[in-house]
């Protein structure tokens, strides 16, 4: 009886310490997928009891969880463009072999082995695809493609234009004009939009379009007008100028020279007409 006792204790106290120790590494480990989120491959959400002798057992919801690495990339930043040698996360893939035609869906150990029969390279090219794409190519194919991207991206690259602006009246004094004027030239030299605004004022029957078309033709060698002149309200009209492309400059250029050469033309006649009679 007094055996039977003895043995009744020291398992009942054996029970109390393995439901200590129970509690504590069950909090521990609760508390690590608590932090833990979601993932692809990941177990199904499960309930957990937490016993504890000193307070009422209680379930616990706890986030599913993956037992894979977590990815450290920056979905945000770009992977450059290149060879990933042999270090391919992924196990099927699409592929793209050297003329461009698809090989289809592979294991990538059937892609790392036709990389080495053909001596090529394989390059990502679309990561978020399903599976991922890549593509078989040569060293040259590869730097061929960099410079081509690298000029797509600097053609599309926008630069910020600065727009200057000048506000005057249209009976601005000719000496102010002229000042004005020279500081459109310098604005324009340096490729800057220039926006115009003129005030019709009291008194004064001075066409405001026909002002706007007098400054641009003091600088009809260097501009153009980007918005032509218009009134945005009453009494007050404007315009933007621009400076001309190189195409453009070359037609003006082109132009002038045929005018100047059929003015002279009409020079050389006059006075042979009038030797005649």
């Amino acid at each position: 009886m007094q055996y039977s006792r003895m043995t009744s204790f020291c398992g009942l106290k054996l029970l109390c310490r393995t439901t200590r120790n129970e509690a504590r590494y069950a909090k521990r480990f609760c508390g690590t997928l608590l932090s833990w989120t979601a993932q692809k491959g990941v177990f199904p959400p499960f309930w957990m009891a937490l016993p504890d002798p000193t307070k009422t057992n209680m379930l616990v919801f706890t986030q599913p969880f993956c037992t894979a690495e977590k990815s450290h990339k920056d979905p945000k930043r770009k992977a450059a463009f290149g060879s990933v040698g042999r270090r391919i996360p992924y196990r099927i893939l699409h592929v793209i072999n050297q003329d461009g035609e698809s090989l289809g869906e592979m294991h990538r150990a059937e892609a790392l082995r036709l990389m080495d029969e053909h001596d090529l390279k394989l390059v990502l090219l679309r990561e978020n695809a399903e599976p991922p794409v890549y593509r078989l190519m040569s060293g040259q194919q590869i730097h061929e493609e960099k410079l081509k991207r690298a000029e797509k991206e600097k053609a599309s690259s926008k630069t910020v234009l600065v727009q200057k602006e000048l506000s005057f009246s249209s009976a601005i004094a000719k000496n102010d004009l002229e000042t004005k004027t020279k500081q459109i030239t310098h604005w324009i030299e340096k490729k800057y939009h220039v926006k115009l605004t003129i005030r019709q004022a009291k008194d004064n029957n001075t066409d405001m379009f026909t002002l706007f078309d007098q400054i641009l033709e003091t600088v009809s060698d260097k501009a153009t007008y980007l918005s032509k002149p218009k009134a945005i309200k009453e009494g007050v009209s404007t315009c933007i100028l621009r400076r001309m492309s190189d195409k453009e400059l070359k037609a003006y250029q082109k132009m002038e020279k045929q005018k100047n050469s059929t003015v002279k033309k009409d020079e050389n006649e006059k006075p042979e007409s009038s030797e005649l009679h």
